[in-house]
């Protein structure tokens, strides 16, 4: 018997990385997945990674569109009678190829200041270089992207007076990651949020958590420099990168009955890099 048989429970972003990890754990224990993602046939791939080729569902939506997400939820409502569990894992790392770059050749040369002289002497300028369509798109995909979905999800889990809502921040959003203002700011306020949501929901016996990862090994981290992501590996008490699993372990917890007495909580499973 599975902790989360009988359930049905929606992952945006849900075609790789943490993602993928958490559709494979909710079907393992039980529940019926909606994989969303903006690459439909990669979703498709994971909900048949699941074993669920019937009786799941993959759907094409971009988060940060609030029509796209109530057609998806629309969508959802005309094949499933319920919904339990939301997770709001969506999001964009620093992908402008241009903008890696100079992260990359910043940290690695602050790196090298700080191993000669101890001291570091160049910045990383982000923000003041940072455009207003960066800006915007980050907050749009996190932010407005887990805004939307959790409105759509509470016009369903109100009615049935139930569900889990699990909201995926970062330890950006706990103390700010150097060369990502846009990113921190937007995992800042799903923390915000969550909290606020939290205690509003539940009267209605819907749980809103989050979880604020640490560095994990995902599409997202791949194209750290190396000596960057020794670095940060070395910063870690545990000596490394979490995996996508760890992140799926406790969105299972979150998404299970046990969890119930948790609420408006950020849970931060980062290897001790931050510890509060």
């Amino acid at each position: 018997m599975g902790r989360l048989d009988g359930k049905v429970a929606l992952v945006t972003g849900g075609a790789s990385g943490i993602g993928r990890a958490i559709c494979l754990s909710f079907a393992r224990e039980g529940a019926t997945v909606v994989c969303n993602d903006l690459r439909v046939e990669n979703a498709r791939q994971v909900v048949e990674e699941c074993g669920q080729q019937a009786s799941g569902l993959a759907v094409r939506a971009d988060v940060s569109k609030s029509r796209q997400v109530t057609q998806m939820f629309a969508r959802l409502a005309k094949r499933f009678s319920q919904l339990d569990i939301l997770v709001n894992n969506a999001g964009i790392g620093l992908d402008n190829p241009t903008v890696r770059a100079r992260f990359n050749t910043v940290m690695a040369k602050q790196q090298a200041e700080l191993a000669k002289t101890g001291k570091i002497e160049t910045a990383l300028e982000a923000t003041q270089n940072l455009s207003d369509e960066e800006w915007r798109r980050m907050l749009s995909v996190h932010l407005d992207g887990t805004f939307y979905c959790s409105r759509e999800a509470l016009k369903i889990m109100h009615k049935q007076r139930s569900g889990k809502i699990i909201s995926i921040a970062s330890i950006c959003g706990m103390t700010g990651c150097a060369g990502a203002p846009h990113y921190s700011a937007a995992k800042a306020g799903i923390l915000g949020f969550t909290r606020a949501l939290a205690r509003e929901a539940v009267v209605s016996g819907v749980q809103v958590n989050a979880i604020a990862p640490g560095y994990i090994d995902t599409p997202m981290t791949e194209g750290l420099d190396d000596n960057v992501r020794r670095a940060l590996a070395m910063a870690t008490p545990a000596g490394q990168f979490g995996s996508p699993q760890d992140i799926a372990n406790l969105a299972v917890y979150l998404a299970s009955e046990e969890s119930n007495f948790v609420v408006g909580q950020a849970i931060s499973p980062n290897g001790g890099y931050v510890i509060a």
